[in-house]
Formats: structure tokens, sequence, C-alpha cells
């Protein structure tokens, strides 16, 4: 055996390691990750010293950019969430769409509401909307449930400034503003796949009712004083909108002004983005500085886990770099006829449905490709960022949170919810990957 080859099978055991770890032995993701990063680095040949020395290389590189970005869009999920802007948003364009059309509104809504609040707070800000349409219109559940559901994961694994999609995009050494705008119009096809042909097709063949636990949600009140639709919307659609006329303004001037490359950043378009939701969703509805400083302290506390995660992520990555493993595996993967964008895809797939997390999976799948995408050429690491998201977000079943989130919130079966949850996922993720190449294939991107 080759040393390249002995090295790419020491990683595929360190990898094994960890879905032991995980799986088996129960252990955080963070500590699974440096545990397999060491193991790695030892079994190489890495002297103990180097060894360290890459994994803290790859630790600070990881979160050196990353932490900024998950922390502000944290701030700003907190503030919309506290204000009932979510609920807000979803009823005006049942207003304003219509409720023959509901099923687009609240898909619409979601999606929105989706782009800073992580899945399992929207969804429990959302899903009475879902409780009271099916009530009301005598549907299945499912018919108003699922486009909601659907469009809170699909933002949640591919649209930063998510931990995993972000995390990934750091760890790839993507362009953060450009994976921000490609994930956006790859996942509204996604959504629409999922959670309008397949949702409403399989709300039409099971009924779900409401649930005894939606009269007692559903009596909770409404916040007084929540911001207008104008004041949600400005604020949901603002980094976008500043990330969006920075890539303008490049496309158009060679090189663009230096003030476009400022407000363009990623820093200061969700630094705006976090001052605006403060003023609009906290001062304007009654908060002091103390309420405020509350807020968004406690937005903090959540992400310390996945922060941990996406430096052991780099710190991973990292270890197969220097051990060499990763260049080896580069080369056989640009002598390969498998498309790079499919072996990411296959990589977080695998992951998803072993461990259950789309979060863990997609970066630790990050940390497993990047060393072998360096010698690829003719991939942007944008797409591979999509595609490892589009596999990260496949086959949610028993072993994840939010399968058993939606399935006693919508009070289903385990079967109904695999017949509708757990194929609606697949179907978005499949949707995604084939977008994603062809767009590969024509050359757009």
């Amino acid at each position: 055996m080759s040393g390249g080859s002995l090295l790419l099978l020491l990683t595929f055991g360190a990898i094994a390691l960890l879905l032991v770890l995980i799986l088996w032995g129960k252990l955080h993701a963070f500590l699974a990750l440096m545990i397999s990063s060491m193991a790695l680095g030892l079994a190489s040949g890495m002297a103990p010293a180097k060894m360290l020395k890459s994994m803290q290389n790859g630790f600070g590189e990881a979160l050196g950019f990353i932490a900024v970005v998950v922390a502000l869009g944290a701030m700003i999920g907190r503030f919309l969430e506290h204000s009932g802007g979510g609920r807000k948003l979803a009823d005006w364009l049942l207003f304003r769409i219509g409720r023959e059309r509901a099923a687009w509104a609240v898909l619409i809504a979601a999606f929105l509401v989706g782009l800073p609040i992580f899945f399992e707070v929207a969804f429990i800000i959302l899903v009475p909307v879902a409780w009271n349409l099916a009530r009301e219109s005598k549907r299945s559940l499912l018919y108003y449930g699922l486009p909601i559901a659907c469009a809170l994961t699909v933002t949640h694994a591919m649209v930063p400034p998510h931990p995993a999609p972000s995390a990934a995009a750091q760890l790839l050494g993507a362009d953060l503003a450009k994976t921000i705008l490609y994930s956006i119009a790859i996942s509204i096809p996604m959504a629409i796949a999922g959670g309008i042909v397949y949702g409403l097709w399989v709300a039409e063949r099971i009924f779900v009712p409401v649930p005894e636990m939606a009269a007692r949600r559903d009596a909770q009140p409404h916040p007084a004083n929540a911001p207008s639709v104008v004041s949600v919307l400005a604020v949901l659609l603002l980094p976008v909108v500043l990330i969006f006329t920075a890539t303008i303004a490049e496309m158009i001037w060679k090189p663009a002004p230096a003030v476009f490359s400022l407000i363009g950043h990623p820093f200061t378009a969700l630094l705006v983005t976090a001052l605006a939701a403060m003023y609009l969703f906290g001062v304007r509805r009654g908060l002091d500085r103390e309420g405020i400083t509350k807020l968004a302290t406690g937005s903090l506390a959540p992400i310390g886990s996945l922060l941990a995660i996406m430096g052991g992520g780099g710190a991973f990555k990292q270890v197969i770099v220097d051990s060499g493993a990763g260049g080896y595996a580069g080369q056989l993967l640009a002598n390969s006829p498998v498309s790079p964008l499919l072996v990411a895809y296959l990589v977080a797939a695998a992951l998803r449905v072993a461990q259950g997390s789309a979060t863990v999976a997609i970066i630790t799948g990050a940390g497993i490709v990047a060393p072998l995408m360096k010698g690829v050429s003719g991939y942007s690491p944008e797409m591979i960022v999509l595609a490892l998201c589009a596999g990260g977000t496949v086959l949610s079943h028993v072993n994840d949170a939010g399968f058993w989130l939606v399935n006693e919130t919508m009070g289903m079966t385990v079967t109904q919810t695999l017949q509708s949850w757990t194929v609606m996922k697949v179907i978005t993720s499949v949707v995604g990957i084939a977008i994603i190449l062809i767009v590969q294939a024509l050359g757009r991107f």
C-alpha cells in the first residue's frame, strides 16, 4: 500500500471513529471532532506539537470570520422573534394574497422569517398560523404546515448567516456574499417543490387534524405593539440588498469604489441590520437599554455549542490537509470522472442520515471535503458549499430533533411524519442538487 493510500485509509478510519463517538458513545460532536483530529494526526505520523498547532490553526481559521456572522445573525433573529414580527408578517401576507392561496402565503412568510431565525424557533412562531387555517378551512394540517416547515428547513440548511452554510463557506474559502445570493436563488425552487408541489399533494392523501395542543397555544395573546410589516420586511431584506448592491457595483466598476466594499461586506451588512433590528424591534417597542442588552446577550447563548462544533470541524479539516491525506485525495478526485459536487453532496448526505443533525453533517462534511477540493479546478467553492448543504438537508428521520418537533406540534403519527416530512426533505434535497448540477453544466457560476 502506498503512503497516499494509507493516509486515505487512516482518514476514513478517523471519520468512522467520529461517527462511533457520536452515535454509539453519545459524545458531543465538538469533543468527537477533537478526538478524531488527534487520532488522525498521530496515526498519520505527525509530531504531537505539529498536530496540535495544526488543530489550533484550523480552529482559529474556521471561527475568525464565521463567529461574527453567526453572532450578528442570531441577534437579528432574536429581536424579530421577541417583537412578534414573524406572526405579523404571516398574517399580512394571508390578508394580501388571500385565504384561497394561503399555502403560498405561509410559504413566503416562512421563507422570509427563516432567513435570520433558527428552524425550531421560527416553526414554533408560525405553526399557530397553520393551526388556525386548518381549523377554519377543514383541510388537513399538512396543507399549511408542510409549506411552513419546508421553507424554514431549507433556509436553515442552505442560506447564511445560518451556522452550517456559513461554516461551510468559510472552510471551503467561498465568498459569503455570493453564497448568500446563490443559496437564496436555489432555495426558492427547493421550497416550492417540497412545500407546495409535494406538500399540497400529500395533504390531499393524508388527513391530519389540528392537535389538541393547538387550543392551549392559540390562547397565547399576540404582542400588542408588534412592528409594522414594512419594518419587518426592511430588516429581513436589508443585508441582502446591501450585499447585492456591492456585487452589482463590482460588476459595473473595476475596481468598485471602496465604499461598496465596506457596505457589502457581510460584517457591515449584518451589523447595520442588527442595529436596525434593535431600534425597530426594541427601542420602538419600549425596550430600554438594559432590555436590549439582555436580549442581545441571550441570543448568543444558544450558538456557543454551534461555534465549538464549527471550530472542531475546522481543526479536523486542517489535520487532513497537514497530514497529506487531503492533497492525495484531491489528486484522485481531480482524475476521477465523478463530479466533485456529487461527492460533496453524498458525503454530507451520508453524515446526515447517520447522525441526524443537518448542522453537524454540513460542517463535518465541509471539513472532510475542503482538503479534497484544493487540487480540483473548474468548480467554484460556492457551488461546492451549496452541494454540501443540499446533501446535509436530506432524509430527516427518527434520529433528528426536527423530525420529532414536527411530529409533536402537528400531532402526527411516526408513519405520517415519515410519509410527509421525511419524503418532503428528500424531495427538496434532490431538487437542490439537480439544480446545482444543471447550473454547473451550463457554466453559469
